[in-house]
């Protein structure tokens, strides 16, 4: 009998899980994915990198206009306090709009709210490439924030907005696009800033005006999209509106699983109307899943990624590079960046979240040690500056691999529809706060600690790895309702009942397969 219902049992999953690796990735999917990404996550990747070619240019114009007001050359002081604004005022423009998030999102919804920030986007290309005609260095200031506001907003909204349009078998990889085309945006940065393209004193502006393009690609295709379906049935309780949602994103005419689940999921919720930040921090249910999303997304940043910007140049000076080559050699970052978060988005559903994560930080703990080393060798021999550069690109892949996009999927995952506009609006303050405390502290820590100073982030890398090892569940191919439950043991949450497993069963099992669920639920029983 027992034998009997367990093969029953094992027909039973494989008939659910069948059509899930048979379903192919739609074109209304990858469209929302690419295009939403593209306004996006590409945006935030590209102002990373953009500045770098045209700052002597930048600060030139500085100079320029402080000499026509004034009569007089800008003081250096000066000069170096612009322009470190002008470079820093970008995090505090994405703290900004990562706090609006949960204001704005009530108000334009998902889809809504990325559309509006393109007007952000737009604004900041009109007020960066105008600046040099106005002679007003206050333009490019106020651009660099409004344009950060515009990436803290899409890191907020665009992962939320794919998590829940993805099906679980998919949801990781679609989730990657964001970390893809944030690196492929610094890789467009790179290319865009060499001397023979816009990286000249008459054409740096166009660097600025290209921020706009992008932006405009997606108000013309988003708007065709449906908006996230669960959004739409828990939240606005349109039934009919989530069902055209996911029959769009889905490729498929019976999609009441998934309506189903989604219903599964709202009648295990205490709430599912939006809670606020305060009601998110308070709320034991959720404790450790907020703890291992500030941690995450602490560790994103404060891993060294940006840091080791800083030793690039003179790496590859010391390795022998001539200083008009330095451009088009740096280009092997922004590709390995690239290449290794497509190759993250293709084995993330096999591999999983967490083994990807533990990998990504424990290899870049390991190569900023092996850097280290190099580094302090670095003058004795003449061949270990290519060891030094080969350890950088290592500690790019690393990243890229794994933390350069999963904490923003993780932050969709490990929260229900209710908790998740308040847990990515404390995940981006985190990720901003974070990004500026690197920018202001570390070059005092390379003053101090030269060479070693990476030993700090390999200090980081290390105890980030550790922590997930120990509390981070594996998130792939799960219900989010699943992923809640994970938790439930570590947070002192009573989990379901038997009775209730059964029931939340039958919520999402098609009429077909309810007779032989039944009979191996209370067989089980």
């Amino acid at each position: 009998m027992d034998k009997q219902d367990s093969q029953d049992d094992h027909k039973m999953n494989d008939s659910q899980k069948t059509p899930e690796k048979k379903q192919a990735l739609t074109t209304c999917l990858f469209s929302a994915a690419f295009f939403g990404a593209l306004g996006s996550s590409f945006l935030y990747g590209y102002n990373l990198s953009v500045v770098n070619a045209p700052a002597s240019y930048i600060k030139e114009f500085y100079n320029k206009a402080w000499m026509e007001r004034y009569g007089e050359p800008i003081p250096s002081e000066t000069s170096t306090l612009l322009w470190s604004i002008t470079v820093s005022i970008f995090a505090i423009g994405g703290l900004l709009g990562t706090l609006s998030v949960s204001l704005i999102i009530k108000v334009a919804e998902r889809k809504g709210t990325l559309l509006l920030n393109n007007c952000f986007a737009v604004t900041a290309a009109l007020l960066l490439s105008l600046g040099e005609m106005s002679r007003s260095f206050e333009m490019l200031i106020i651009g660099r924030i409004v344009i950060g506001v515009n990436s803290g907003i899409s890191l907020s909204v665009l992962p939320m907005y794919l998590g829940e349009i993805s099906p679980k078998h998919i949801r990781g990889s679609i989730g990657q696009f964001n970390s893809i085309l944030i690196c492929l945006g610094v890789f467009t940065g790179q290319v865009l800033g060499l001397p023979e393209l816009l990286g000249q004193e008459s054409r740096w502006n166009y660097l600025f005006s290209f921020l706009a393009f992008p932006a405009v690609l997606q108000l013309c295709v988003l708007p065709f999209l449906p908006e996230s379906p669960r959004y739409l049935l828990m939240e606005k309780k349109d039934e009919a509106g989530a069902e055209k949602a996911f029959q769009k994103f889905l490729g498929k005419t019976d999609v009441s699983q998934e309506l189903e689940e989604v219903h599964a999921e709202a009648r295990a919720q205490d709430n599912v109307n939006a809670v606020s930040v305060l009601q998110l921090l308070r709320s034991p249910a959720v404790r450790w899943q907020l703890i291992t999303i500030i941690i995450t997304m602490a560790c994103y940043q404060l891993c060294g990624l940006n840091a080791i910007w800083y030793y690039t140049n003179g790496i590859l000076r010391d390795a022998g590079f001539a200083e008009h080559l330095l451009p088009y050699v740096t280009l092997s970052t922004g590709g390995i960046e690239t290449l290794a978060a497509i190759f993250s988005g293709l084995v993330i559903e096999r591999i999983g979240r967490r083994p990807l994560l533990i990998f990504g930080f424990s290899s870049m703990a390991v190569f900023f040690s092996l850097l280290t080393i190099f580094l302090n060798f670095q003058d004795r021999v003449s061949w270990m500056p290519y060891l030094s550069y080969s350890c950088i690109l290592a500690v790019i892949a690393g990243f890229c691999l794994g933390p350069g996009g999963i904490p923003f999927i993780l932050t969709g995952e490990l929260f229900e529809q209710s908790y998740r506009p308040a847990a990515f609006m404390i995940a981006g303050t985190v990720n901003w706060l974070s990004n500026f405390a690197v920018g202001l502290l570390f070059p005092f820590i390379q003053e101090k600690l030269q060479s070693f100073a990476f030993l700090v982030f390999v200090a980081v890398c290390t105890l980030g790895s550790i922590y997930l090892c120990v509390v981070l569940p594996e998130t792939k191919n799960k219900t989010f309702m699943d992923i809640s439950q994970s938790f439930a043991k570590i947070n002192k949450m009573p989990q379901l009942s038997p009775g209730q497993e059964m029931e939340l069963v039958l919520s999402i099992t098609p009429e077909s397969e309810k007779a032989a669920d039944v009979k191996n639920m209370e067989s089980s029983l």
